[in-house]
């Protein structure tokens, strides 16, 4: 197996260059990729503390750790990788982090450069990635190496019969630091006891947004004291069904603000065009009276969080095909929040609609129903809330357990 996946590798190493003449997301995973090493030089005799994450969600989880380190191990350099140009690209000037860079391929020599170039006094995965050359380069060169807020399902290679090959580069992991108790029994059935289940960092991430200052002036303006849905991280299939809401269900006191995941300019145009009720893009605020209008489209990104403060309602894209996103950050300011149905890989979402603080719909009708019933129901809407909000504070303290083990290492 082990030959196999370095064939795979190897050819991928061939094909994506190919590939990305034709497409813009896959050209920038393999030009970014180009620089790696050139920044990873910089670090080369200094004590650094290595970061992996997939993507930008994964990233939130590694921002708690990220930020104590900081202030309690400043002598050290952080060193923040990604996989994928969804995280690498928003999150590429990050100033907690001396370099930040997209992890190379997983060749054998790839990863025996890029340990030996940065020579990490400590690597820390995040929730899911394992790559099979780096970690056995960890382990050969004894760093120590740690997974948080991991998450194990029975469905992964690790557990079947035939996943032998990638049970071993496990071995690479001094410590599990793992969401849930189902990841920690299914870590035993293989073997693995050096699991401690200490929750999920984000939740002490979201948690810390309430200390921030979270108005924005322009969105109250918009607001003008009215009923307000949040609909953030919307995809083309949730636009469709708010959409339908908007144009034949919504009342006159109800205003919208929909921060698409995609802001390219020919997506902001059809979705303005396809509202026929009055709206105003962030791009244009300055134009217009934005409280005249019913509906914010927010153009651009890094606005989200805030956003969400001044919400009576949200909606969470991504859940009705490609992948829900963070409904944590919603959920910290105590209000419910809307999803799709497809939601099993994701254990906050799945704990919140059992909960019944996050509510789940897959058509039209449905969220119809849901939307006229929150704005119409004010005691329903601060209790369901209120579950939101209970379910953060219940869950924090992942960030003090890590860090704790982390200090006891370095």
């Amino acid at each position: 197996m082990k030959i196999v996946y370095n064939c795979i590798v190897f050819f991928a190493s061939l094909l994506l260059p190919v590939v990305a003449i034709f497409n813009k997301k896959i050209k920038l995973f393999v030009d970014g990729r180009k620089q790696t090493f050139s920044k990873i030089a910089t670090l080369k005799n200094s004590k650094t503390i290595w970061f992996h994450a997939a993507s930008l969600g994964e990233f939130e989880q590694a921002i708690p750790l990220i930020e104590v380190l900081k202030v309690t191990h400043a002598e050290y350099k952080i060193l923040v990788t990604f996989f994928s140009p969804s995280g690498y690209e928003i999150r590429k000037h990050f100033k907690l982090a001396d370099v930040v860079c997209y992890l190379p391929l997983d060749s054998r020599s790839n990863a025996k450069l890029f340990v030996e170039t940065v020579n990490p006094a400590f690597a820390i995965f995040v929730k899911y990635e394992f790559w099979p050359n780096l970690l056995f380069e960890l382990k050969r060169k004894e760093i120590s190496t740690i997974l948080v807020s991991g998450i194990f399902r029975k469905e992964q290679v690790f557990f079947k019969k035939y996943g032998g090959f990638m049970r071993v580069p496990l071995k690479s992991f001094a410590h599990f630091f793992v969401q849930d108790n189902s990841s920690k029994e299914l870590l035993s059935s293989i073997h693995f006891d050096n699991v401690t289940v200490a929750g999920d960092t984000r939740f002490d991430r979201v948690s810390k947004i309430l200390e921030q200052e979270n108005t924005l002036d322009f969105i109250n303006e918009f607001k003008d004291g009215k009923y307000t849905l949040v609909a953030g991280s919307t995809w083309k299939e949730d636009e469709v069904l708010l959409i339908n809401y908007i144009n034949n269900e919504a009342s006159e006191d109800e205003k919208f603000i929909i921060a698409p995941h995609t802001i390219h300019p020919t997506s902001i145009v059809e979705l303005q065009k396809s509202i026929d009720k009055k709206s105003v893009l962030y791009s244009e605020k300055s134009d217009y009276d934005v409280k005249e209008s019913q509906v914010f489209i927010i153009d651009t990104i890094g606005l989200l969080t805030k956003i969400y403060a001044a919400a009576d309602v949200a909606y969470v894209g991504g859940g009705l095909k490609t992948g829900l996103h963070n409904v944590l950050e919603p959920a910290t300011f105590g209000i419910p929040v809307v999803i799709g149905n497809i939601i099993s890989k994701f254990k906050e979402a799945v704990d919140l609609v059992e909960l019944k603080g996050c509510i789940s719909i897959e058509n039209t009708e449905e969220l119809t129903t849901v939307l006229r019933k929150l704005k119409t129901e004010d005691l329903y809407r601060k209790k369901t809330g209120g579950i939101n909000k209970k379910y953060i504070q219940d869950h924090l303290g992942a960030t003090q357990s890590i860090i704790k083990f982390i200090n006891d290492k370095l």
